[in-house]
């Protein structure tokens, strides 16, 4: 700016012409201007032509892609026996890794199974082991343990241990064959509350040594009368048993409430009687109407035999020997065997009469090895023929 101006501008009269004042003057406001809502569809419009000459532009250059596919269909043989090798080839590799898929998963259901059928064999081991130990602690049990027959109702544990603790230490006594008198009552109970069915007359027992030597000592004890008519039966209750065969007696038809001693009463005659045996129901204590008796010798039993068919509480009894029953299994598939082979010797001896002539066998005659030689006829026979 010059100074003239400057000065003349801060004068009242030459101030709306003065340049500098306009920098302090209030700025105009802003005009709006209206533009055409026509503009929009212009450039749609624009847009559309664009695209349809794309598409123009695109059709044009179609044919040139048309002709390219139309070359590849047109492929030669071997280019198509190579595609076809290679599609096997895929499908091999498919196959291959399908079936490698397919084997795998055998062998992981192979090895599951073995793995369960090991577990299986294991667990049944450890409880074919368990039983085996129960087994042999039962048997060894046994062999300590002895049955205590025809003891009397009556009967206490403290009377069992006055009579057996003179053999050993005894390690538990413990009651059988109890008939409760209510159905209702265990036979447990029964046992303990010494609640007893009226018409029940005996009892058995079992009674468990710590020793197995002192189990056998106890066997000393049979056949005493520990009560008036009650003569008890001592044996011990593992299975190998003392009961002899050869000297005992079955019987049968018995009464259904016969008494032990009444049976060693009616064969005392006999002999010494080591033990009799009346086979009765669990459940209500009756008898089933067959028993045993064991004597000392096997000459009692002879004796025994003969009683046979004899009278015993107005019961005809019947007495017979003891048989095993293995024997007699075996007795009649060997006692066919020489039958049979008698009968076939007998069919042979029958095939041939007595009347059926019986020759000599002729000798072969001798063959000669010489040749045979032909006739011949001499000459001046052969022309006085002729």
């Amino acid at each position: 700016y010059v100074v003239g101006q400057v000065s003349g501008s801060l004068g009242a009269a030459a101030a709306p012409a003065a340049p500098l004042a306009r920098l302090f003057r209030a700025a105009a406001p802003p005009v709006l201007v209206a533009v055409p809502g026509g503009n929009k569809k212009r450039k749609r419009a624009e847009e559309g032509e664009k695209l349809s000459e794309e598409q123009s532009s695109s059709a044009i250059q179609e044919p040139p892609v048309k002709a390219k596919k139309a070359r590849k269909k047109e492929r030669s043989e071997a280019e198509k026996k190579l595609s076809e090798r290679e599609n096997a080839l895929e499908h091999a590799d498919e196959e291959e890794d399908q079936k490698l898929f397919q084997n795998k998963a055998k062998q992981k259901k192979k090895a599951s199974q073995s793995i369960t059928k090991s577990v299986v064999n294991s667990a049944t081991g450890a409880a074919a082991k368990q039983q085996k130990r129960k087994r042999v602690a039962d048997e060894t049990a046994d062999r300590r343990t002895v049955f205590v027959g025809n003891l009397p109702v009556s009967c206490t544990v403290q009377v069992l241990k006055s009579l057996f603790k003179k053999y050993g230490q005894i390690q538990s006594i413990r009651f059988r064959s109890l008939i409760p008198a209510e159905d209702t009552v265990s036979k447990k109970v029964a046992a303990i509350k010494h609640k007893v069915h009226p018409n029940a007359k005996f009892v058995n027992a079992y009674v468990v040594f710590k020793e197995e030597c002192d189990a056998q000592k106890a066997l000393k004890e049979n056949g005493t009368e520990i009560a008036t008519g009650f003569h008890i039966r001592v044996d011990t209750a593992s299975k190998t048993s003392s009961h002899d065969n050869k000297r005992s007696v079955f019987l049968g038809n018995l009464s259904y409430d016969i008494r032990d001693d009444a049976v060693r009463e009616h064969f005392h005659v006999c002999g010494d009687i080591v033990g009799v045996r009346v086979v009765r129901d669990r459940s209500t204590g009756l008898g089933k109407g067959f028993g045993y008796v064991l004597f000392e010798n096997t000459d009692a039993v002879h004796l025994a035999l003969k009683l046979n068919n004899s009278v015993l509480m107005g019961r005809k009894i019947r007495v017979q020997r003891v048989t095993d029953k293995r024997k007699a299994q075996k007795s009649p598939d060997q006692s066919h065997a020489p039958t049979d082979r008698v009968d076939k010797k007998k069919k042979k001896q029958k095939s041939f009469s007595n009347d059926s002539f019986v020759g000599e066998k002729a000798t072969p005659l001798k063959k000669s090895t010489k040749p045979k030689r032909l006739k011949t006829v001499p000459r001046s026979k052969a022309g006085k023929n002729k």
